[in-house]
């Protein structure tokens, strides 16, 4: 799922608006997992998630040919 970055907090934990108005917040083991080094609110970003719905990594989505 896409939406914008909300909110970005120094331990590398946030929130992001869905495209729906959904908010989903995201931890520190998400963004990590990313490989990202910083989110900049109003950015547009991808999570994936897990079975049960928790973020598990937050991504920048690119397009591919």
């Amino acid at each position: 799922m896409q939406g914008t970055v909300k909110s970005f907090n120094e331990d590398t934990s946030g929130e992001v608006v869905l495209d729906t108005g959904r908010r989903v917040p995201f931890d520190a083991a998400a963004f990590g997992a990313s490989g990202l080094r910083f989110l900049r609110p109003g950015q547009r970003v991808q999570l994936d998630t897990a079975e049960d719905g928790r973020v598990v990594r937050v991504r920048i989505p690119t397009i591919t040919p």
